[in-house]
């Protein structure tokens, strides 16, 4: 959500691997039935994660919750922006109202923004 646009949620679906050439923030890597996840987080937002969470690999109907937030500095004035992505990641089908449950997966990078 962003403030130019009054806050409106924005989401999207894919179906299948995202294209490699894309900047999606999320690498992705099937193998002998199990979908790896691993985030990849911007090198411009603060503060720096020196350590990060492994990949979590789903099983066939498993999904992920990964949730990670940014302060970004501005350029001129000290003033900053926050940003929290979330990616729900299910492997395979599901039904339409699958992300709105308990994920079988959970990971939070939430970290104190000072």
């Amino acid at each position: 959500m962003n403030e130019h646009d009054d806050f409106q949620p924005h989401a999207s679906a894919h179906k299948g691997l995202p294209d490699t050439s894309s900047d999606s923030g999320v690498l992705l890597r099937e193998d002998n039935g199990l979908l790896r996840v691993q985030l990849t987080v911007t090198p411009f937002g603060m503060p720096r994660r020196w350590r990060r969470p492994p990949a979590v690999r789903l099983t066939p109907g498993d999904w992920l919750r990964w949730q990670i937030n940014y302060r970004f500095a501005g350029t001129h004035g000290g003033e900053w922006t926050y940003r929290l992505d979330t990616l729900n990641i299910a492997n395979g089908q599901g039904p339409t109202n699958l992300f709105l449950g308990a994920p079988d997966h959970w990971v939070t990078e939430l970290a104190a923004l000072r």
